[in-house]
């Protein structure tokens, strides 16, 4: 049988973080140098997560260690590693490279300064309500579901949980924060799920700020109906 979750996520659960900042990426560490899908982990967790890099470390060097043995695979109790563009014999290898990595960066302090994403993960990790709502109210079917970029928004609004909403205006704000050049605008939110193009006649970025003043006169509901001083 098949894993229990709670047990997958004291195994392996950081482990699989790691290797999923890989998807579409060269797993082409050194011992020198870190990947950029791997730069992108090591970024983006010191920045939101720090306490997470020991349990990867951890996690990956003794999943090195340990491969899973024949009764394991029988049970079906076992990480699978992900196709990361390597031959089945350097894995264990790699992967013990990637836990020196992530030990090196932990004993020296060696805190990335912030940046921009550079990567498809990356951007999806530090922009979690934009993606969902770029790549849900956005995608190429928007033009059928809806008929023009404000419905979609009123839609996403009225669905929403207003929590998730407020997210949303916040992530927007720290990537207008960035300060792109126009063209990586674009890329941002093609990375983040959009498949159309913003209403005319806004930029990407200037939609994005449009965007923030729209989300931004949202209003709560307390609860007090018709109360009157």
């Amino acid at each position: 049988m098949s894993m229990k979750p709670l047990e997958f996520d004291r195994r392996y659960g950081e482990l699989d973080l790691v290797l999923s900042a890989y998807t579409g990426m060269s797993a082409d560490d050194t011992p020198d140098r870190p990947s950029e899908a791997l730069q992108a982990y090591i970024r983006h967790t010191w920045h939101t997560r720090p306490w997470a890099l020991a349990t990867a470390e951890r996690q990956i060097r003794e999943y090195a260690r340990n491969p899973p043995g024949r009764l394991r695979l029988s049970l079906g109790e076992f990480y699978s590693v992900p196709d990361v563009g390597l031959l089945e014999t350097p894995i264990q290898d790699w992967l013990f490279l990637v836990a020196d990595h992530l030990k090196r960066s932990i004993e020296e302090g060696e805190v990335p300064p912030p940046a921009s994403p550079r990567t498809h993960w990356e951007w999806h990790a530090r922009f979690p309500e934009l993606g969902q709502f770029l790549g849900g109210w956005f995608s190429q079917d928007m033009p059928d579901e809806f008929p023009d970029h404000d419905a979609a928004v009123r839609d996403y609004t009225a669905t929403t949980d207003p929590q998730l909403v407020a997210r949303l205006a916040g992530e927007l704000r720290e990537l207008l924060a960035l300060a792109l050049d126009e063209s990586d605008y674009a890329l941002a939110v093609a990375e983040l799920g959009m498949e159309v193009d913003p209403p005319q006649p806004y930029s990407p970025s200037g939609w994005l700020a449009y965007l923030v003043d729209g989300l931004g006169g949202f209003k709560a509901d307390y609860g007090l109906g018709d109360a009157v001083d």
